[in-house]
């Protein structure tokens, strides 16, 4: 029974006792100090009802009380938290990157260096002490990387430190330190001329015929016609100790989105050749293509035609000849190709075949002027093919099988020409 209704049972009651008082007195004949002792009583007993009364509105505020706290609380908002990067003292953010690598490779026949990555132009001629029957192993390739920002007033100024350890005895080594600002970049990073978007995967950490790997310390400078096309200069330091540098070489690259699955780059070099006595200049161009067959496949290319240099494309002869008076007198002229075709199977699984081809001018004032015309090639190739195996995001196995072969200028003396690269690369690599 709530407070309400007991209020409405109760004032009725007292109020007919208090009427009926003086009649039931009169009837009776009652003294009236039984009058005042009944109205006393009925005095007492509406102050108990009002008691009462007091006690069940406590007694309902308190019950009303309890449920509202055991009733569940609307969540309160979640504490927000904003992801906080690294910074250094100076107050530039950094992220931290790189992979663990482990190569390995079974050499039936190639190259006699200790390493175990590419060494086509070198590798011994047919009979003449071959490096059969190797099993090398390296982790140099591991590889640790810092990207910096800072923003300024001016614009954000960018940056990029990238080691690994293919120095000389696995040292370590500089891959990429260069810092951006605009559309300036001054720094050493992936040549502007032998670019390596356009080379077929491999496992081989240098790549293989026909494609470059080349990173140069240079200043350049990307003009971006607009979403699709932008063109890019730089003033490069080829590393070519052939050569007494006095200018650096220059750079020019033309890089067009035709579509979504077409891309295309178009690239220039000019460069001084100087030694003590003589100048010449070195030229080249190239042209690259990637094509994306359908959406799980994709066809790259790279093309170089070099004249007088080898310092940007990868396992050509030398750039140029002198005499002993440091006179320039013969320079060489090559061409280059490689193609391939990379399919993926599955989100874990992948894998490219690929082909390269690089083919020297029959010079014959070129030629002649070889001291040892068994270490300069008249042509080389390799075939390739390989698989990866994802089985988690950041875990990529590999396994591939080259073969490869180089033709010689001249016969070694048991009249061989021909040198072959026959090999079975592994790896295994954790990215961070």
């Amino acid at each position: 029974m709530n407070t309400q209704s007991l209020k409405f049972m109760i004032k009725p009651l007292v109020l007919a006792c208090a009427m009926a008082l003086p009649a039931w007195g009169h009837a009776a004949s009652a003294t009236d100090a039984e009058v005042e002792q009944l109205r006393g009583e009925v005095k007492a007993l509406k102050a108990m009802m009002q008691q009462y009364v007091q006690q069940q509105n406590t007694l309902a505020d308190g019950l009303a009380e309890a449920k509202l706290k055991s009733e569940p609380k609307a969540a309160a908002p979640a504490f927000k938290t904003e992801g906080l990067g690294l910074k250094t003292k100076a107050g530039a953010e950094f992220s931290l990157y790189g992979n663990v690598r482990a190569d390995a490779s079974y050499q039936a026949e190639g190259g006699s260096l200790s390493r175990l990555y590419n060494q086509i132009s070198t590798v011994p001629l047919d009979g003449n002490a071959e490096s059969s029957d190797r099993l090398k192993a390296t982790l140099a390739a591991t590889r640790l990387g810092l990207d910096f920002k800072t923003a300024t007033q001016l614009g954000d100024v960018a940056g990029k430190i990238e080691v690994d350890f293919l120095g000389a005895n696995d040292s370590l080594r500089i891959r990429h330190a260069y810092l951006t600002f605009g559309d300036w970049l001054v720094g050493q990073t992936w040549s502007n001329f032998a670019v390596p978007d356009y080379m077929p995967e491999t496992i081989d950490a240098l790549g293989y015929v026909g494609g470059a790997v080349k990173r140069t310390p240079q200043v350049r400078y990307t003009h971006k016609f607009n979403s699709a096309t932008n063109l890019v200069f730089a003033a490069e330091d080829s590393k070519d100790d052939s050569s007494n540098m006095r200018l650096p070489a220059l750079t020019a690259r033309l890089n067009h989105k035709f579509t979504d699955s077409l891309a295309v780059s178009a690239r220039a070099m000019g460069t001084e050749k100087k030694t003590d006595a003589d100048t010449e200049t070195a030229w080249g161009v190239g042209l690259g293509a990637k094509l994306d067959l359908t959406d799980k496949t994709m066809l790259k290319a790279d093309y170089y035609h070099v004249k007088g240099d080898s310092s940007f494309v990868s396992w050509t002869n030398q750039g140029f000849i002198t005499n002993a008076n440091k006179d320039i007198i013969e320079t060489n002229e090559f061409d280059s190709i490689t193609v391939g075709i990379t399919q993926q199977f599955s989100p874990q699984w992948r894998g490219t075949l690929g082909y390269g081809y690089m083919k020297a001018d029959q010079n014959d004032g070129y030629i002649n002027a070889l001291a040892d015309k068994t270490k300069a090639n008249k042509d080389l190739w390799q075939a390739w093919g390989n698989v990866f195996y994802s089985p988690i995001k950041p875990i990529s196995l590999g396994l591939e099988y080259v073969y490869g072969e180089r033709e010689a200028f001249g016969a070694a003396p048991n009249g061989s020409t021909t040198g072959e690269d026959n090999r079975i690369n592994a790896v295994a690599i954790y990215n961070f």
